[in-house]
């Protein structure tokens, strides 16, 4: 249930490609010059050795790209010195929520409490947010970079109500939260539409 997410005021994702093509190019020459040299040792040395096309095509420029992205996708991104580079926060892990309903005179809204847990890499996210009640999952997210408050979150979700749950109904919402520079805590808000309107804060701080 992982999707996609939007990255403003970081590094355009195109421009990180054509730098992870740039270096596929690279280490792809180097395995082939180096592929070749061993072979003409092998030779002048009178073992009798082939080198298949196929061996040169497995250390291609596409080849290499495709394990450069994966790994840089998992793992090179969430290095403190590359995601400053990024500027994308890594939002990953599991936080505890605190949520505190704004009052209205048609509800009866009470101060909740969960558990949001967030999956990220560089470019698959989701947003999962469990209570006592019911569970929801982000749709869309949009993640900003913003010089004066930081780190800004922006998704919208779905909601759905734990079997036998009454007193609550499906329904879509979209969240704004704020994230401190250590990415320690957050704070932002919820609005609730389609199914259950109401609106309230939340206030985030990671496990």
């Amino acid at each position: 249930m992982d999707h996609e997410y939007v990255v403003l005021g970081g590094i355009n994702r195109a421009r990180v490609g054509k730098y992870l093509t740039h270096t596929a190019s690279v280490v792809s020459g180097v395995l082939v010059w180096l592929l070749l040299g061993l072979f003409n040792i092998a030779h002048a040395m009178g073992i009798g050795v082939n080198l298949p096309p196929v061996v040169l095509s497995l250390v291609g420029a596409g080849t290499v790209y495709a394990v450069l992205y994966f790994i840089f996708r998992k793992w090179i991104w969430r290095l403190p010195l590359i995601t400053r580079w990024l500027k994308v926060a890594n939002l990953a892990g599991t936080w505890y929520c605190d949520g505190t309903p704004f009052q209205r005179p048609d509800t009866q809204a009470t101060p909740w409490k969960g558990t949001l847990t967030i999956t990220q890499d560089w470019d698959r996210f989701r947003v999962h947010l469990k209570t006592a009640q019911s569970a929801s999952n982000s749709i869309v997210a949009a993640l900003t970079t913003d010089t004066i408050e930081g780190f800004v979150l922006l998704y919208s979700y779905r909601n759905e109500p734990k079997p036998g749950e009454d007193e609550l109904s499906a329904h879509r919402g979209f969240a704004r939260l704020v994230f401190d520079k250590e990415l320690q805590t957050a704070e932002g808000d919820y609005f609730n539409g389609d199914g259950r309107h109401s609106s309230g804060t939340m206030n985030l701080r990671r496990m």
